[in-house]
């Protein structure tokens, strides 16, 4: 959108080289595998000078070190220091951090042993469900961002289940409210600290329940988010941040507080759908690694339009429809004017795959539980 060449290092088979506009890195093309084969890969790049751009957490932390590298020279980042890229991802480290803050957030506590579990104030909170230290890494297994834990007892059940596995944990409060009460600051703070781009937008539907991504969300008014930007600002000033973030907030139903929940700091889910609202945080992150001024986006960005991943939103509101009456006609307006995820009809191929899996995907569990 930019006019910027850009590649994409990923695996073979990725839903993102469905995309016309997909270009392997050039020479052998780099799967996105870091540590020492990242470097290979990026070492026999024939590139003179390029720009790297995370978009998953490791990805993020490991590139935060690459400046210090000898291909620092070579590959440029936009990124902040590999202290706080950890203090970010390790939920521990930066609830301890908010702790120290007036920044409203939700009361978390570090299960490190049995006693650490037992010292929970359990009959305090209002629901309680245990979270990863890495979220990643631990969604990647479990395939969610959380567990309900229902008494002390489970707690500690579940605990001692997960941190056999491996999982670092901890016990945090669930801020009541719905999926609609979720509110994101997403943006852009260059090297001299001033903040670039502002992008906000409301969670309304969610997938999986609770613990999920956005189904379907809107564009919002930065007015809208006028007290929690104020404490943002200050959080990211403190931390000398620097490059792409996404700050979620939830307003807790109890008092209205709006409550920070996480930071992403490498590229969201959500920065194309930014971009055609006016604020393109990887164009920033280009300018910024380079060292070109950064084009600050306008604030009065493209409000109301709406951004849907269309067959988890439907997923959503079928399993929802008993529970929850829904105006169907009002919810096919939105998708009628919504950007989607995959599908654009400059660019149909990533959603024909998605759609053509997803078929194959059911068939086959159709066939198994016929036989059975």
């Amino acid at each position: 959108m930019a006019g910027i060449d850009s590649y994409v290092a990923c695996p073979k088979g990725d839903h993102v080289t469905a995309s016309r506009w997909y270009r392997p890195t050039p020479g052998v093309p780099w799967d996105g595998a870091l540590g020492s084969a990242g470097h290979e890969a990026l070492d026999r790049m024939p590139l003179d000078k390029a720009v790297l751009i995370a978009g998953a957490d490791d990805a993020a932390l490991w590139m935060s070190e690459l400046p210090d590298a000898l291909l620092g020279s070579k590959f440029a980042v936009s990124t902040a220091s590999s202290a706080t890229q950890a203090l970010l991802q390790d939920k521990s480290k930066f609830a301890q951090f908010l702790s120290g803050t007036s920044m409203p957030h939700p009361r978390t506590f570090y299960l490190e042993s049995v006693d650490d579990v037992t010292a929970v104030p359990f009959d305090e909170l209002d629901r309680v469900f245990l979270k990863p230290i890495n979220s990643q890494q631990f969604s990647d297994v479990m395939g969610a961002k959380g567990v309900w834990v229902a008494s002390r007892t489970e707690l500690l059940t579940r605990w001692q289940s997960l941190h056999a596995r491996g999982f670092k944990l901890m016990a945090q409060e669930y801020v009541p409210g719905t999926a609609a009460d979720h509110y994101f600051i997403d943006g852009f703070r260059d090297r001299h600290g001033v903040l670039t781009g502002l992008f906000a937008r409301r969670r309304y539907r969610i997938s999986p329940p609770d613990f999920g991504n956005s189904s379907y969300c809107e564009s919002i008014p930065l007015i809208d988010v006028e007290v929690p930007l104020r404490h943002l600002e200050a959080l990211l000033a403190a931390l000398d941040y620097r490059g792409i973030f996404s700050a979620e907030f939830k307003r807790d139903a109890r008092d209205g507080a709006f409550r920070i929940l996480e930071i992403n700091s490498r590229a969201w889910t959500y920065v194309e759908f930014a971009a055609r609202c006016g604020v393109n945080v990887c164009e920033m992150a280009w300018q910024d690694a380079l060292e070109h001024e950064v084009r600050s986006a306008s604030l009065q960005y493209v409000v109301g339009a709406g951004c849907v991943d269309f067959y988890r939103d439907f997923g959503t509101l079928w399993a929802q429809r008993r529970a929850m009456p829904l105006n169907w006609w009002a919810v096919v307006r939105q998708w009628t004017h919504a950007h989607y995820h995959s599908f654009r009809l400059d660019d149909p191929s990533p959603a024909f795959r998605f759609a053509v899996g997803v078929v194959k995907r059911h068939a086959k569990d159709a066939l198994v539980a016929r036989s059975r």
